[in-house]
């Protein structure tokens, strides 16, 4: 699939703090309230349609029957390019839409609805500069047909609900009293108000695997004893392979300490001494990135999950055919999750998507802007020439409750009439 246009990329890629004008769904003029789009044929779908299996709760395997070639030194070559734009094109959530509980899967008619916007995406596609509203997609509807993962409910397979394990009482109490540029009634009088992503220091660990909406490459480069993760938006992983020594427990980094080794086909990472610390601290150093950001479709709001020392992730990384990458991630931190989690979705290979330079932190004046603006707006309504902003008012209330939506699902609330929804209250799960 090819992204959308590149005068889009490179606009929203000025400050992360940009991004709250583009977390809205991806359905085009009718999912913002506006006109709906002119009517165009649908895009064809030549791709052979992925065998649903009979039983829509049972998760498939990891098909492992493929193997792919080898390196000069003897390590499978997963050194390509990958894109996991599709998800985000596509709309599959992280969290399983309620509706369908336990099922893994869709129904053919709930299938139909996902492939036909996907062919509505395609055929929208064009490759003329239309700035941040530039849309449309190349081969979304012959991805979603062909995999599994086209197929699949949600990115969370465990819990088997598709939802995230509750906060423990320790975590709630921080990610709840939190401070990020996303936290509705939040006033700005430091970099530390803001979380590391608002900064462009990082998107955290493990949240920076996870589709974001833009910016969505992977490369992998391999060498003799290791493999490199780069990432298109904040971060590159080195990854020994082997027994190399660990870091001490002090040491910590934000994409943390990782140890690569094989199991079979399969390259399996473990990663340890992720960034600890919350998003209530005042020190900016004690400050942690969130383990998952609100950015990734159907998260929990706020970016202000803390992360824990004991902080713990596994992934398997298997090629399942010349083009596709089976990825699965299981977290563990008891300090803030009841329960370890587990992800798994799929990349595609794209050798011809291109890199351009992350300059985010370069330019990053909003932080300033934001704080400036948040002391004037203070200091007049203190001297009575402005009133207080309504929860109604504060765009960051639209972000605090769940505002992506499967289209497959249908599970959409109608909009109220009158002003924006607004007032909404922080609780566990935040969906």
């Amino acid at each position: 699939m090819t992204r959308r246009t590149i005068s889009t990329r490179l606009a929203v890629t000025a400050s992360a703090l940009a991004a709250a004008m583009m977390l809205v769904p991806a359905s085009g003029l009718e999912a913002q309230g506006g006109p709906p789009p002119p009517s165009k044929p649908l895009a064809p779908v030549t791709a052979k349609e992925w065998r649903t299996p009979a039983d829509l709760n049972q998760l498939q395997k990891v098909d492992s029957t493929y193997t792919p070639p080898r390196t000069a030194w003897g390590d499978y070559d997963f050194a390509h390019t990958w894109q996991i734009e599709n998800l985000n094109a596509a709309r599959i959530l992280f969290q399983r839409p309620k509706k369908w509980g336990n099922r893994v899967y869709l129904t053919p008619d709930e299938f139909k609805i996902r492939q036909t916007n996907a062919q509505r995406s395609d055929s929208s596609f064009s490759n003329e500069g239309q700035g941040l509203n530039a849309g449309g997609t190349q081969g979304l509807a012959d991805w979603v047909t062909a995999t599994e993962f086209g197929h699949r409910t949600s990115m969370l397979i465990d819990p088997v609900d598709g939802q995230l394990p509750p906060l423990t009482p320790w975590a709630d109490a921080l990610w709840k009293n939190g401070r990020s540029s996303w936290v509705p009634g939040q006033a700005y009088d430091s970099p530390a108000d803001f979380d590391s992503w608002d900064r462009c220091v990082s998107r955290g660990f493990p949240a920076s695997m996870f589709p974001f909406r833009y910016n969505n490459g992977l490369r992998i480069f391999q060498g003799p004893g290791f493999m490199v993760i780069n990432l298109e938006m904040l971060g590159t992983r080195m990854i020994p392979i082997g027994n190399a020594p660990k870091w001490p427990g002090q040491v910590e980094a934000w994409m943390g300490d990782s140890r690569g080794h094989w199991e079979g086909k399969t390259f399996v990472i473990e990663t340890s001494n992720i960034k600890s610390g919350d998003g209530v601290t005042y020190d900016i150093q004690k400050r942690a990135a969130s383990p998952l950001n609100m950015a990734t479709q159907n998260v929990p709001p706020f970016n202000t999950i803390p992360t824990s020392v004991q902080a713990h992730t596994v992934e398997r990384l298997t090629m399942v055919d010349a083009n596709t990458m089976d990825y699965q991630i299981t977290y563990s931190d008891p300090m803030v999750f009841t329960a370890p989690w587990t992800a798994r979705f799929e990349w595609a290979r794209d050798d011809s998507y291109q890199f351009f330079e992350y300059a985010c932190f370069e330019g990053d004046v909003q932080v300033s802007g934001y704080i400036k603006s948040s002391r004037a707006e203070r200091a007049q309504i203190a001297a009575g020439t402005r009133k207080p902003e309504t929860a109604q008012q504060d765009s960051r209330t639209t972000f605090a409750q769940q505002f992506d939506y499967d289209p497959a699902a249908n599970d959409r609330p109608a909009r109220p009439a009158g002003p924006p929804r607004g007032g909404a209250q922080r609780s566990s799960g935040g969906q």
